[in-house]
């Protein structure tokens, strides 16, 4: 099995994660990226596999799939045990929902604080405007936050059990915090939850790979 991946790509890590938690070996293969140039240039495999031309693609064996959420369906129907979903439909349906949030609703907010870890610019107006649009997002970002707090009430993760919804909220909110975004100290319970999937060793791998992968990409945040 072959991932293409990036050592900053949110979408690739979360099936990197995955991978790990179903203790599925895989050989990693980054593709080039730096925070002034982006993803360039642009692996060949990569491209002539997803239109898109994004991360991540998966091989394995004769099946070439891309998209995180397709990826983790795949995994899921291919590779079952351990579970990274619920048997009970209606669940399953709720975890989606959970990483859609992740994906869609929490992550547009992310991306307006991604500014923070691009080399600093010569147009100021621009900063002061990526700077209010930024605020605005951590705003949103509370109001989401308080709601994934009560959901989480009484539950070790959101499901009960670990699962994809767990995840992919936890990669959503990791890019948030690495970007400086609003912390969790004012919901007790999205806290506790961060840190328990934060503790697992997949998701701790990842984490600190990506620490060391922005100490050696992202000098613009200043750790």
């Amino acid at each position: 099995m072959r991932l293409y991946s990036g050592p900053l790509s949110l979408f690739s890590r979360k099936v990197e994660i995955a991978l790990h938690e179903k203790g599925l070996g895989f050989e990693r293969v980054f593709v080039p990226f730096s925070q002034a140039n982006g993803y360039s240039p642009k692996h060949p495999d990569v491209v002539a596999a997803n239109p898109k031309s994004q991360v991540p693609v998966l091989v394995d064996g004769a099946l070439t799939i891309f998209d995180s959420t397709l990826i983790l369906e795949y995994l899921e129907d291919a590779y079952p045990r351990p579970a990274l979903w619920p048997s009970d439909a209606k669940e399953r349906a709720r975890g989606r929902l959970i990483e859609l949030t992740a994906d869609e609703i929490l992550l547009p907010l992310v991306v307006r604080l991604m500014y923070r870890s691009e080399p600093p610019g010569d147009d100021a107006e621009r900063r002061r405007t990526q700077e209010a649009e930024g605020g605005r997002a951590e705003e949103a970002m509370l109001i989401h936050y308080a709601k994934l707090g009560e959901r989480l009430q009484g539950r070790e993760y959101f499901l009960g059990n670990f699962s994809i919804a767990d995840i992919g909220m936890f990669m959503t909110i990791l890019f948030s915090l690495r970007l400086k975004g609003p912390g969790l100290g004012r919901f007790p319970a999205l806290a506790a939850w961060y840190e328990r999937v934060g503790g697992r060793s997949a998701a701790a791998r990842i984490a600190a790979e990506i620490a060391t992968a922005d100490r050696e990409l992202s000098p613009a945040l200043d750790f």
